[in-house]
């Protein structure tokens, strides 16, 4: 009985839950911006976990860890499965282009190209969610939204 499997090691393990720990922990390090939105450091180990642990296990740690912040906070908890989404592409394209190639995150070109991809996916698709938020479901005037969303759009930039 000598079947092939992929199993996951106990440093792998423990390198995905340290980074959705540190993911977690680094979005209470935040400056608010008025009510609009705030500036916080998740989104950059967001970046960081894809960079260490390649496209999957990054993106589960950015997805994971983001989706445990909001769960927690009673003012994000209804998104909390959307932030897992939303997250998961931080980790999982800066992933993706940093080992692409072989690489497995040794170049620091791709490292780069690798955090400004992920990171600029997951702007467009956070600016995104927010347009639908309160232009279709909140039906704010386009003025409002648009204000709202050059806020967000500068924050998370």
């Amino acid at each position: 009985m000598n079947a092939k499997t992929n199993r996951v090691s106990v440093y792998q393990l423990s390198a995905v839950g340290l980074m959705t720990a540190v993911v977690f922990v680094a979005n209470f390090i935040s400056i608010p911006i008025g009510d609009v939105s705030r500036i916080h450091f998740g989104n950059v180990f967001c970046v960081l976990a894809g960079l260490l642990l390649g496209p999957v296990r990054g993106g589960i740690c950015a997805g994971l860890g983001g989706f445990f912040y909001d769960f927690f906070n009673p003012l994000y908890a209804a998104e909390a499965p959307i932030t897992f989404c939303l997250k998961f592409v931080i980790g999982f394209f800066s992933g993706a282009v940093s080992h692409s190639k072989g690489n497995h995150g040794g170049s620091m070109g791709l490292n780069i190209a690798g955090a400004v991809t992920g990171s600029l996916a997951y702007v467009v698709l956070y600016l995104a969610k927010n347009y639908i938020n309160e232009a279709w479901l909140l039906r704010n005037p386009m003025e409002t939204v648009m204000v709202k969303l050059a806020a967000k759009g500068a924050a998370s930039l």
